[in-house]
C-alpha cells in the first residue's frame, strides 16, 4: 500500500476569499476545478440525509476504484465539522492509495466541505452544495485540486487526472439519477 504524506500546514498557506487553504505558491493557473450541477428528484431533507452519511460514498463511487472506508461508521452516523474519514481507493491502474479527508465545514442542510489531509494531491477541496428547488434538490459539486510535479504534474493532470475525475463524477451523476429516479 502506497502511503503519501499529509498536505503541509503553516506559513506556505494563505486563506482565500473562500477560506480555502491553498498553497501560497500554487498559482490560480495551477489550481484545477470541476463544477457540476445536478437536480435530484428528492426534497432537500432527503438529499441531506443521503449525502451526510459517510457510508453512502460507497454507493456513488465507481466499482473499479475499489473504494473502502477504513473509519468505522454506523448507518446512523452523520458528518460534522472535524470528522476525519480514512479510506483506501484505487483511482488509477488498481494501485491502492490511502486517503484521508477532513470534513472542514458543515451547514446543515445546505453544504459541507471535505478536504484531503493525506492522499495523492497537493491540494484537494470538494464543496457540496444543496438548494431546494420546489420539491427537488439542486446539488452543486465544486472540486478544486492541484498536483505535485510542476510542469510534469500539469501534463499528468491534463491527460490522466482530470479525465479520471470527470469520469468519476459522470458515474456519480448517473448513479444518483438511478438511485433517486424512483423516489
Amino acid at each position: 500500500m502506497l502511503r503519501l504524506p499529509a498536505c503541509p500546514e503553516g506559513p506556505r498557506y494563505r486563506k482565500s476569499a473562500m477560506t480555502d487553504k491553498i498553497p501560497a505558491d500554487t498559482a490560480p493557473a495551477r489550481l484545477h476545478q470541476l463544477l457540476q450541477k445536478q437536480t435530484l428528484p428528492i426534497p432537500l431533507p432527503e438529499a441531506w440525509r443521503f449525502f451526510s452519511s459517510p457510508l453512502n460514498l460507497n454507493l456513488i463511487t465507481p466499482p473499479d476504484m475499489r473504494f473502502r472506508i477504513l473509519t468505522p461508521f454506523s448507518a446512523e452516523d452523520r458528518i460534522y465539522p472535524g470528522l476525519i474519514i480514512r479510506y483506501t481507493v484505487s483511482p488509477l491502474w488498481l494501485v491502492p492509495l490511502r486517503w484521508q479527508t477532513l470534513i472542514s465545514e458543515v451547514e446543515e442542510p445546505f453544504f459541507f466541505v471535505d478536504e484531503q489531509q493525506v492522499g495523492p494531491f497537493r491540494y484537494w477541496r470538494h464543496e457540496h452544495r444543496f438548494e431546494a428547488v420546489g420539491n427537488h434538490t439542486e446539488m452543486t459539486d465544486r472540486v478544486q485540486w492541484s498536483l505535485y510535479g510542476g510542469a510534469v504534474g500539469r501534463i499528468i493532470n491534463q491527460y490522466i487526472v482530470e479525465p479520471r475525475i470527470r469520469q468519476i463524477f459522470d458515474f456519480r451523476r448517473q448513479k444518483l439519477q438511478t438511485l433517486f429516479s424512483h423516489s
